[in-house]
């Protein structure tokens, strides 16, 4: 397939609360550094090749971007990029963060925030992208404890505009259901992708009959999580349908990943052009009966068959 052709407008749409983004988008966490992220002690990334990447995304029809202040190098910040990069910011772009997390100035991650806490962080969101709103966030949640009081804490945000629409990363549908008592809920973003356990699957669908987005990350890095894809993962049940679409089996994880529901969404992240272009045009892969059979089975062996 013939990826600099391809918008991301061929991955069809989906409306979080009232705005609407093309069901392929872009996740920023590789921008600020070389290799894995997270690393403290990783090679900060080209800045000039990001700031080109993030424009290449909106060129390329993505215009909903995942990030989070916590996505920093020694020298780069993700949300300083897609400040510089972006501002003043397209009316169709919705950007997305994440609260919870914390890490100290040398990266080093330290407790989650607390309720009280959450709103320094989203102010911080608001500093670094220069905005007024955050058009979404979400709250990373690490363990199965309640979420009332943090998911209350930014309710009241929202209520008093800094927040557009709220949602939750790493959670489970008893998260899930706590937080709709609370405020609405536009998306989950959870691990998710080719060989996820049956409970994922079961509560993707979930999401669908509620009209929640659910957002998959490491849906092509898999097990590898921050240190990116390997080949090593390729079952050989992906090969054929790579060769049959002339794309590679990254496109191909993406793709099938898109084909569980229409309320599901992509945030591939790459520093690399060519990634983009490639991760974007999997949105316009549609993949045959049999082809999701075999796929079936390989997600259901775990991925790696």
């Amino acid at each position: 397939m013939t990826s600099e052709t391809i918008t991301a407008a061929a991955s069809g749409t989906w409306t979080l609360g009232d705005l609407v983004v093309n069901r392929i988008g872009f996740g920023t966490m590789r921008l600020p550094q070389q290799g894995e992220a997270f690393d403290v002690d990783a090679v900060p990334g080209d800045r000039n090749r990001a700031i080109r990447v993030l424009r290449r995304a909106r060129e390329l029809g993505v215009n909903h971007i995942d990030t989070a202040a916590f996505y920093f190098s020694r020298l780069r910040s993700a949300n300083e990029l897609i400040n510089s990069a972006l501002a003043p910011y397209p009316d169709d772009l919705v950007i997305t963060t994440k609260v919870g997390p914390c890490r100290d100035s040398s990266g080093a991650w330290q407790d989650h925030a607390t309720p009280g806490q959450l709103r320094g962080q989203v102010e911080e969101n608001l500093r670094q992208l220069g905005r007024d709103h955050l058009d979404v966030v979400n709250l990373r949640v690490v363990g199965t404890d309640s979420v009332a009081e943090r998911f209350g804490a930014l309710a009241e945000l929202r209520e008093a505009g800094l927040i557009r629409h709220l949602g939750l990363s790493n959670v489970g549908p008893a998260q899930l259901a706590e937080a709709r008592a609370i405020a609405p809920v536009v998306c989950v973003q959870n691990k998710y992708g080719l060989g996820s356990p049956p409970d994922q699957d079961a509560f993707l669908r979930a999401c669908g009959e509620q009209g929640i987005a659910f957002v998959p990350f490491y849906s092509i890095a898999g097990a590898g999580r921050e240190a990116g894809a390997s080949a090593d993962a390729d079952g050989d049940a992906l090969l054929p349908v790579a060769r049959a679409h002339g794309a590679s089996t990254a496109q191909i994880r993406l793709a099938w990943t898109l084909h569980r529901g229409p309320h599901v969404l992509a945030i591939p992240g790459t520093g690399n052009p060519d990634h983009l272009a490639a991760n974007v045009a999997a949105g316009a892969l549609r993949l045959s009966d049999d082809e999701l059979t075999a796929l079936e089975a390989l997600h259901r062996d775990g991925g790696t068959g």
